[in-house]
């Protein structure tokens, strides 16, 4: 089970060594663009196994070869929300765990001289609010992409939400407290902070371009 944070008591770090034996390679500077994109697709899906357990579940009848009985089934619908690009490159690895899961897109860039986000496109389920939403980046560093995607999806009315980020800076755990202090962040790593180009430190590049291969 993932750590609740002592400094920031709306993260839990998930310190599995196997999670982490799978960061430090995603982190090294030689992993291959395949790689980094397998790493962490497999990242995402150990992290969704372990908070998964979180979601309220209902039982079901169901007729087996020999009998009826009964199990359970998940009560509610889950939608994943990547934000674009880079959240793309966790979804994969929770629909492997869930495919029946919905995808939603938020599309953001962020502008390089203010360190804010633009967005460009926005596209999810009617019915999103009847579940949990979990928010999908690799990096959270400044977090104003993040706190701006956790508001679109507040405004259409989205209660059960968090965050899923592979590392995280701590001024970009700060801005999501500040903005959304209810809002779940659930990282492999909290790292040292960010440098002055908004990267963060030691983080692991650019996700987006180690992702795609854009470097």
């Amino acid at each position: 089970m993932p750590t609740q944070s002592t400094t920031h008591p709306n993260v839990w770090i998930f310190e599995h060594p196997v999670i982490q034996d799978k960061l430090t390679r995603i982190r090294d500077c030689e992993t291959d663009h395949a790689t980094f994109r397998s790493l962490l697709n497999e990242i995402a899906g150990l992290m969704f196994f372990q908070l998964s357990r979180q979601f309220k579940s209902v039982h079901s009848e169901v007729d087996t070869p020999i009998e009826t009985t009964v199990g359970s089934r998940l009560a509610d619908p889950i939608t994943l929300v990547p934000i674009l690009r880079a959240g793309v490159g966790m979804t994969d690895g929770i629909l492997g765990m869930i495919p029946e899961a919905r995808v939603g897109h938020i599309g953001l860039y962020r502008d390089e001289e203010t360190k804010k986000p633009i967005p460009y496109y926005c596209k999810l389920p009617s019915d999103i609010a009847n579940g949990p939403v979990l928010l999908i980046d690799p990096m959270l560093a400044t977090g104003g992409s993040a706190s701006y995607a956790a508001k679109v999806l507040q405004d259409h009315g989205c209660e059960d939400v968090q965050m899923v980020c592979l590392v995280a800076s701590p001024e970009g755990v700060r801005r999501m407290e500040k903005d959304h202090p209810k809002l779940k962040i659930s990282t492999a790593s909290i790292d040292r902070c960010l440098n002055e180009n908004g990267y963060i430190v030691p983080g692991l590049g650019d996700a987006g371009d180690r992702i795609f291969g854009t470097v």
